[in-house]
């Protein structure tokens, strides 16, 4: 008989990634809004990897990425002295598991909000 072969350890991580959309017809965001912030955690093997498969991921679900800013994985984050609830890190533990994009919050920005000017 053949031996089962040993499952190779995974070089994926989750990254923290906070996106900011516009506004795209479809996009489900509030009537009124300018645009939103979505803080994100995608797995990847390297954080360019994880922006890539969001910035995809968001388009195909109609909406208009224009910034992604990265906060790097639970281990980067815990080292600059990040609290990081268990609730947050179920979320980042699903999208490991899940190989995913999970949105873990999404914030509407209005006209007036310091937000969304620059």
């Amino acid at each position: 008989m053949t031996e089962k072969k040993q499952k190779k350890p995974s070089r994926q991580q989750v990254y923290t990634l906070l996106v900011e959309i516009g506004r795209k017809d479809g996009d489900g965001l509030p009537k009124d809004s300018t645009g939103a912030a979505l803080m994100i955690y995608a797995s990847g093997i390297d954080e360019a990897e994880a922006v890539r498969e969001t910035v995809a991921i968001l388009k195909q679900a109609d909406t208009a990425p224009l910034d992604v800013s990265g906060y790097g994985t639970l281990d980067e984050r815990l080292a600059e002295g990040h609290d990081i609830p268990d609730e947050e890190r179920e979320l980042m533990k699903r999208a490991l598991d899940e190989n995913s994009v999970i949105v873990a919050q999404m914030t509407p920005f209005f006209e007036g909000d310091d937000a969304t000017k620059h």
